[in-house]
């Protein structure tokens, strides 16, 4: 198995362009008169905080190995830190609510991670889950917390600085750039972080384990540092998501939630964080278009997946890449 250094070195150049050009067409997006601006924003801008809901995992799944079924719990957790801290009657500020929400969902994630990285394979999968499922019924049967109807989030926080008002997040178009604004910042930072030596020890635990408790390093560390951030950029996208649709419920925390991620990260290719990307948008894309087509769109999302496990073992962004290199090869 390749090291993600190898992993991106073999990113072909022209998958490169198409990943820049798509960075630029998020950009002119919100340029673009069409019919029904505002609904789509607000969509394209929800598959971009998937899309950093995605990479998250991917920094556990794909890059150090554990597959996670309770990624979600991290989400929720930071979408009800800012319910909570939000007053009823005022917006609370964005420059201490999202390091705040953020390092809330990272604690429960360091918690949690203690006792559960201290397990491999098919027991890390169940117990990750355990401890998701018990956040969960913790929201869903204490009214105290919301209960099963959840949390509203009467405003979106406040960016200004010293009274100085730069950055509207109420405004549907500035809150769609400061979410394409996190996305290129997380994505920068988690792609720096594999070439990091941090980064390379990751890379030799999802190889071998045992090798590297071997050489001398202590593995129960890394992966729960791992683990941790990993929940911290989870709390960041569920931030954003509890900003922007003004709701909070359990749902969010859910088994069907972090499944929707291991879904999103398996369609886009494991790895590499644009894979994550990428199959976040496939994913919400193919889904809309799949609701619009029938009540019975599970059906049609089924098969497309399957489809693409079997013609696309690499995922999306790998099926791309094996096609370019057939392309180029003399």
């Amino acid at each position: 198995m390749s090291s993600p250094k190898a992993q991106l070195e073999k990113l072909p150049r022209s998958m490169q362009v198409i990943l820049l050009l798509g960075a630029i067409a998020l950009a002119a997006f919100p340029l673009v008169p069409i019919a029904g601006a505002d609904f789509y924003l607000q969509m394209v801008s929800q598959m971009m905080i998937l899309a950093i809901f995605a990479m998250s995992l991917d920094l556990l799944q794909g890059v150090t190995g554990l597959v996670s079924l309770g990624h979600a719990a991290y989400f929720g957790l930071a979408g009800y830190a800012l319910a909570f801290i939000t007053p009823a009657d005022m917006p609370i500020s964005l420059w201490w609510a999202l390091p705040v929400s953020a390092l809330g969902a990272g604690l429960a994630a360091l918690v949690i991670g203690f006792f559960v990285v201290r397990t491999h394979g098919i027991y890390f999968i169940m117990v990750t889950m355990a401890f998701a499922q018990m956040v969960f019924f913790l929201f869903f049967d204490n009214k105290a917390l919301g209960g099963s109807d959840g949390l509203y989030v009467n405003f979106r926080p406040d960016a200004s600085v010293f009274g100085w008002t730069g950055i509207d997040l109420e405004n549907k178009t500035t809150f769609y750039y400061f979410t394409l604004l996190l996305l290129v910042l997380v994505y920068a930072f988690l792609r720096r972080l594999l070439f990091s030596p941090f980064g390379r020890v990751l890379a030799g635990i999802r190889v071998n384990e045992h090798r590297m408790r071997a050489v001398g390093y202590g593995t129960f560390g890394y992966k729960l540092a791992a683990f941790t951030l990993a929940g911290t950029l989870a709390g960041v996208a569920g931030f954003l998501w509890a900003a922007q649709t003004g709701y909070v419920n359990p749902e969010l925390m859910g088994f069907h939630m972090s499944a929707h991620a291991i879904m999103m990260v398996i369609l886009g290719g494991m790895g590499n964080f644009a894979g994550a990307i990428v199959g976040a948008f496939a994913f919400e894309y193919v889904m809309h278009f799949c609701k619009d087509l029938t009540k019975h769109w599970q059906l049609l999302m089924g098969g497309f997946i399957v489809l693409v496990v079997v013609l696309a073992p690499r995922g999306l962004l790998g099926l791309v890449g094996q096609l370019t290199k057939k392309r180029e090869a003399p």
